[in-house]
């Protein structure tokens, strides 16, 4: 074979990747490969793409039916990686944005705690509580470095600056909403990264922050997203669930549960880690390990659609124990009603550990407990205002961050040639969001292209010395 068709056949295959998972991280990597001229096919096991972010119908008992999204997203002004890619996709300038109110639901009564002035009155705390746990914010938003938080545990670290009657008042039922009784491993960056998210607007100049949605949610974001990937040559295929993936004869093989099989030079996983850990073959143990070794926290998420709002608060923290949910968002105290059909759109999460309980409750259990707890809530609300109630269950929703986490993390390169792993636990400086995700994505795209490349100019020069040490016919 002479060296230009080698290097032509090389160059042809190297640009051939494939994906697996059609969730936002997923789909961002296929956008900035295709963009970047490289062949992309992108794989999902659901019947359509979104993950997380994917959109579902809710169904009243007249027959309407309100699509949005089915687990709550939010877009803040400093989300600057995603409202560069909805600007791509020609939806940032649709964008609508929104004060909202915060709510704090504590010893059995609602209060707003929306400014400065409503939490100095706020009785659930003392003056001093309050100026050390506002001392405690800004103290962290001022923090740079936050791997050397990987090392304390978060509970320890709060109990200090704040003390402990704050933390047991206000940090201990809130890190419980999110993290149950896993905060008893999650190191302070998980804090940080949750204020320093709160905090970016001013750290990018802006006078305040705002939460933003585009008109149609997710649902339309999705659309336009796939239509966009479609035109730029990306080939999407849904109901495809990689069951094994190896590295064969130069290629990277994946298997799917329905039987087919696809080859590709690269092939990018985007799956929870241990997901990954269980399809991939080939991994040395220190990669299975590590990607056995992140332990992710779930979620049961209830979307209510109801005659009239609860609140018209954005997000009501809880710091009352003994509510079967673990915070209320009141989706339409930010989306304009006429979205919902002129109803109130409510999500109840519940955070939980992948060994919990409540994963065996049924769906009708769940909404008798979570209504039976909104009556208590709200005096004015009343069951026969419940228009639509859906259950979501996700087990592996997000990385805890452990103790030293980063120094675990798993590495996107594998040692198998052609195999990458891209997923959330890789998100180190930050928590899990849309943003967040879309950052990830992008900055894999550019570390994976890179070594590809570095792959394809290695195997050229490899081809090239073999061509040359090769006698020449007729020669002594």
């Amino acid at each position: 074979m002479e060296n230009g068709e080698w290097r032509m056949r090389l160059s042809d295959c190297s640009d051939n990747w494939g994906i697996v998972g059609g969730g936002l991280l997923g789909l961002t990597l296929a956008h900035e490969l295709a963009k970047r001229g490289r062949r992309v096919t992108l794989f999902e096991s659901a019947e359509s793409a979104g993950g997380l972010a994917g959109a579902w119908e809710l169904e009243t008992d007249s027959g309407e039916r309100i699509t949005w999204d089915r687990h709550y997203h939010v877009t803040l002004l400093s989300d600057l990686a995603l409202r560069r890619l909805l600007a791509e996709l020609g939806l940032e300038s649709e964008m609508q944005w929104v004060m909202t109110r915060t709510g704090v639901y504590a010893n059995g009564r609602l209060y707003s705690v929306s400014n400065a002035a409503e939490f100095l009155r706020f009785p659930a705390l003392r003056l001093t509580d309050k100026l050390r746990l506002g001392a405690t914010i800004f103290y962290a938003s001022r923090i740079r470095d936050w791997k050397r938080l990987e090392g304390i545990a978060v509970s320890d670290w709060l109990r200090k600056l704040s003390g402990a009657r704050t933390f047991e008042k206000f940090w201990l039922p809130l890190l419980r909403s999110k993290l149950g009784d896993n905060y008893r491993i999650t190191s302070a960056s998980f804090i940080w990264a949750t204020i320093a998210r709160l905090y970016a607007a001013r750290r990018t100049g802006l006078k305040t922050e705002m939460f933003g949605y585009v008109p149609g949610g997710y649902a339309r974001i999705l659309e336009r997203f796939v239509s966009e990937l479609e035109n730029s040559g990306v080939s999407l295929r849904v109901n495809h669930a990689a069951t094994r993936i190896i590295s064969e004869s130069g290629s990277v093989r994946i298997e799917f549960s329905n039987g087919r099989t696809e080859s590709f030079d690269h092939v990018i996983v985007t799956t929870p880690a241990t997901v990954a850990a269980r399809i991939c073959e080939g991994l040395s143990p220190d990669e299975i390990e590590r990607l056995n070794g992140v332990r992710y926290q779930g979620i049961i998420c209830a979307s209510l659609l109801l005659k009239r709002p609860l609140a018209d608060f954005y997000v009501t923290n809880l710091t009352d124990a003994g509510l079967p949910f673990t915070g209320v968002i009141e989706m339409s105290a930010l989306v304009d009603r006429r979205h919902f059909g002129g109803h109130a759109l409510i999500y109840l999460p519940k955070y939980v550990a992948a060994d919990d309980p409540a994963w065996a409750q049924s769906d009708d259990e769940i909404r008798e407990t979570f209504l039976a707890a909104l009556e208590r809530m709200y005096s004015h609300f009343q069951r026969d205002e419940v228009l639509a109630f859906r259950v979501s269950r996700v087990r592996q929703v997000f990385p805890i961050p452990t103790l030293k986490f980063s120094a675990r993390v798993p590495e996107m390169v594998t040692s198998v040639r052609g195999l990458y792993v891209v997923n959330s636990a890789q998100i180190l400086n930050g928590t899990l969001n849309v943003n967040e995700t879309v950052q990830l994505a992008v900055s894999a795209a550019a570390k994976l292209m890179a070594e590809a490349d570095r792959l394809h100019s290695a195997a050229t020069t490899t081809e090239d010395a073999e061509t040359d040490s090769q006698p020449v016919a007729g020669s002594r």
